[in-house]
């Protein structure tokens, strides 16, 4: 690092084309060689307010931090400037965010919870230094060329049984050593999934995220509570262990959310199954080596199949508005053969096994939703705080500070609601879940998507060009604003689980009930 000092009046001294030093943070920048390869073009640095000046505030406005951290531009820098110091640092990797609203209250300074014990607040900690040492580089690098998540990736989730645990508490923890002996298997509980989902999500690539295990987080549940127990061992443990991975393949182009509508045919043999048909938006499809199908039945009924992909089963990417990382895929069985014991639950069971996990992939989906939105509400305040208009902050406008009134109460209310939620469930069976949470979730994940949905509206209104625009300053939100909509319609579309929660409602009104 350069560690010769300058004072002001020499830094002014370089202030035309060919000779221009910069300040910025108490940083000294010689820009010469560099202005004429500058993306923005030349005449931005030969302003006089940048040229030979303290130019900090001028960058902030165009540049992310991060750019000073890059080699390129790093090795720019000369000196600094004489008695002055670095006002301006990045976050530390795994360090608390320090921003208003960018953490839940359990981990704001000053703010206490009912819900989490000291356990869950190292569990998160050493959640957040993976995500952000490990995960984060990874999902910036793939989010952009469309690659699968990296195995180097996959291989250090399971060291630590992350993709175990991301399954949520149950009887395939035993026996295993989770976060590197954090927590024991048997005090996991649904709070520290919950912040394993949430802190997954801060990575600000939604596609990528999919492709990090979003089949296996709904394709291998069927298989670990219906399959037969040489087989769950066998998928499981391979699982696990990062080498094999899972996708649920339910939607067909023929239907979503009908899933009694679907056409993909099992004809029973002696031996097991004979299948024929096609999936559609499948996450994980192209990658995955098992396929949790649902089919219908000659009788008209439904049954759920582990098919290993083999012959008969072909893959083919789709692209959509997120990225191929998530590896999304049309699917085509052609006469495959499945043995009988790949059966997960009874003959004509399968729409009990798919409903069964419903409940835990929306509320997964929703602990997702609701940390990526908080994450729009940092970058809004960052923002607002930062940017000049008419000489004076953006937050200096009345307008501005109503749109982040209403970004803040919808992630605060989403994220009260669901850690209620989530509470519940660590003191509710299975069949409770059902009877009591299945509205809620439902209700829950139509809200958080919908919320989601105007905060990434207004976050574009404030970032203005910059919020559509795929890369700088406004970068984070073009994503979330492209991407967002994924949440609403996976696990089941706004309306559709909206109708589910109010007939769950309904059908629990008393009969004596009036005004």
């Amino acid at each position: 690092m350069a560690s010769k000092e300058f004072t002001r009046e020499e830094v002014a001294k370089h202030n035309k084309e060919g000779d221009i030093w910069v300040i910025i943070d108490s940083k000294v920048y010689n820009l010469s060689k560099f202005a004429g390869m500058h993306p923005g073009g030349l005449s931005v640095l030969t302003d006089e307010e940048v040229a030979g000046s303290d130019a900090t505030e001028a960058f902030f406005s165009l540049h992310r931090f991060e750019v000073l951290q890059r080699p390129q531009y790093a090795r720019l820098q000369i000196g600094t400037v004489v008695d002055e110091k670095q006002q301006i640092f990045p976050r530390a990797i795994g360090a608390p965010r320090n921003v208003p609203y960018a953490e839940p209250t359990w981990l704001t300074s000053g703010y206490y919870s009912p819900y989490y014990s000291e356990s869950h607040r190292r569990f998160q900690s050493a959640c957040r230094k993976f995500v952000e040492e490990i995960i984060l580089p990874d999902s910036q690098a793939h989010e952009e060329d469309g690659k699968r998540p990296s195995q180097s990736v996959f291989d250090e989730m399971a060291k630590l049984n992350i993709i175990a645990m991301r399954l949520g508490p149950g009887p395939h923890l035993e026996g295993l050593e989770l976060m590197g002996g954090l927590v024991k298997p048997e005090e996991f509980d649904y709070f520290h999934e919950f912040i394993i989902g949430q802190e997954c999500a801060r990575v600000n690539a939604r596609g990528y995220l999919d492709g990090l295990g979003g089949g296996t987080f709904i394709g291998l549940p069927p298989i670990m509570n219906f399959g037969k127990p040489e087989l769950r061992k066998k998928i499981m443990t391979e699982v696990f262990a990062g080498r094999k991975f899972c996708c649920l393949a339910i939607t067909e182009a023929f239907a979503g959310s009908d899933v009694a509508g679907l056409k993909c045919l099992a004809k029973r043999v002696e031996s097991g199954w004979v299948v024929t048909g096609t999936k559609k938006w499948i996450t994980n499809a192209t990658f995955a080596d098992y396929f949790t199908v649902g089919c219908r039945t000659e009788k008209g009924g439904m049954v759920v199949l582990l098919i290993p992909r083999g012959p008969g089963v072909e893959t083919k990417q789709i692209k959509t508005s997120y990225s191929t990382a998530a590896g999304t895929g049309y699917v085509t069985f052609e006469n495959v053969h499945v043995p009988y014991e790949n059966t997960l639950g009874p003959e004509d069971g399968g729409l009990q096994v798919i409903l069964s996990n419903f409940n835990h992939e929306r509320w997964g989906m929703a602990c997702g939703s609701i940390s990526a939105q908080r994450n729009i509400v940092e970058e809004c305040l960052k923002w607002v705080s930062q940017r000049k208009v008419f000489g004076k902050p953006l937050h200096s406008q009345a307008v501005i500070r109503s749109k982040l009134a209403a970004m803040i109460s919808r992630v605060e209310s989403a994220q009260s609601w669901i850690e209620n939620i989530t509470y519940q469930m660590n003191h509710m069976n299975y069949k409770e879940q059902s009877n009591y949470l299945a509205g809620q979730i439902a209700l829950l994940k139509k809200y958080a998507t919908e919320t989601a949905q105007d905060t990434a509206r207004d976050a574009v209104q404030i970032f203005g060009g910059r919020g559509i625009t795929r890369s700088g300053m406004g970068r984070f939100i073009e994503h979330y604003h492209r991407t967002i909509t994924f949440d609403s319609v996976l696990g089941g579309a706004e309306d559709v689980l909206g109708d589910l929660g109010v007939r769950q409602a309904l059908r629990k009104m008393p009969k004596n009930a009036r005004l």
